[in-house]
């Protein structure tokens, strides 16, 4: 196990080191250094003045030099300085970070829950057309877009029936309604891949065996199938994380939440290249550390993947 674990997390850190290395390497490819990116639309910047900033965020310095001492910052936890506000990233970031993961957090224990009381409801059902009713709600969840649910809701609850406000007040359905739209497009994918694993672990002979021993339906799909069916969609559920990130985004803007979402439009629309720089860093680090998250759950619900793995160790060793 300990192998295993030591395995994991040495990919898991050459993948984080991998997504800083591209990301640095595109913005040397844009046609000029952050800082003169930024100031190109301020008429009152002198070549002095952009000289000046360019030495003090270290990007007259050669192109090595750049890299190493961006990368010893970022091991440090600096994440550099927002050009647009002259502030810390990491505190502009800390600032905001805390309402986009409520909202992802919810959303993604929400789309968990949605996606097994689906799948348990379309396996159990009795009538084969509530059966197929059941099974072509994760095609529609997954072809809405989140933008266009969000807006619907807001105007029809909003504008239509004023049970909420356009805008975040502190209650339930200001922060409930952005969370449901979010998890009813994550909930689809995790769905649908649970829903055929399910099918597969049904076909296999040892539930025949249960059934013929007089178990019922309920007990084998709670005790044993749903088990045995989880690694699929575990695995599914850690690579929706990228899809939760954007999403989030998208749904912080539609209902004018507080979060990465608004710091990541602001930070494009200014062209504030550090702080985007830092929030595609950030997205990449979280997507690395779920999977890795996944990938340390999965031998708890499959002990086959460790002896899978000690076989291929000893097979090297040899």
């Amino acid at each position: 196990m300990g192998g295993y674990i030591a395995k994991r997390v040495g990919q898991a850190l050459l993948v984080i080191w991998l997504a800083y290395t591209a990301v640095f390497l595109a913005v040397q490819a844009l046609p000029n250094d952050p800082v003169t990116i930024f100031l190109s639309t301020d008429a009152a910047a002198d070549p002095a003045t952009i000289a000046q900033l360019k030495a003090h965020y270290g990007y007259d310095q050669p192109l090595i030099t750049q890299y190493l001492g961006q990368l010893g910052a970022l091991l440090r936890g600096d994440l550099g300085y927002s050009l647009s506000s002259g502030a810390p990233v990491a505190a502009r970031i800390g600032e905001v970070i805390g309402s986009t993961l409520v909202l992802a957090g919810s959303a993604f224990v929400l789309a968990v829950l949605l996606a097994v009381a689906l799948v348990a409801a379309a396996t159990l059902a009795r009538g084969e057309r509530l059966r197929r009713a059941l099974l072509n709600l994760p095609p529609l969840f997954i072809s809405i877009p989140v933008f266009w649910l969000g807006l619907v809701l807001l105007q029809l609850l909003a504008v239509q029936l004023g049970v909420m406000s356009l805008f975040p007040d502190g209650s339930a359905l200001s922060l409930l309604v952005p969370i449901m739209v979010l998890a009813l497009h994550l909930s689809a994918p995790i769905a649908q891949v649970l829903l055929k694993s399910v099918q597969q672990v049904s076909a296999q002979p040892f539930v025949d065996v249960l059934r013929a021993k007089g178990a019922g339906e309920s007990w084998i799909f709670y005790r044993h199938t749903l088990k045995n069916a989880a690694p699929a969609a575990l695995s599914i559920a850690g690579i929706t994380i990228g899809t939760l990130l954007a999403g989030s985004v998208i749904t912080e803007t539609v209902f004018a939440r507080a979060g990465l979402g608004q710091l990541v439009l602001q930070a494009v629309t200014v062209q504030d290249i550090p702080l985007v720089q830092a929030l595609v860093l950030l997205t990449a680090a979280t997507f690395t550390v779920v999977n890795l998250l996944v990938d340390l759950i999965h031998p708890q619900l499959d002990p086959r993947i460790i002896t899978a793995h000690a076989g291929s160790a000893r097979a090297l060793a040899a």
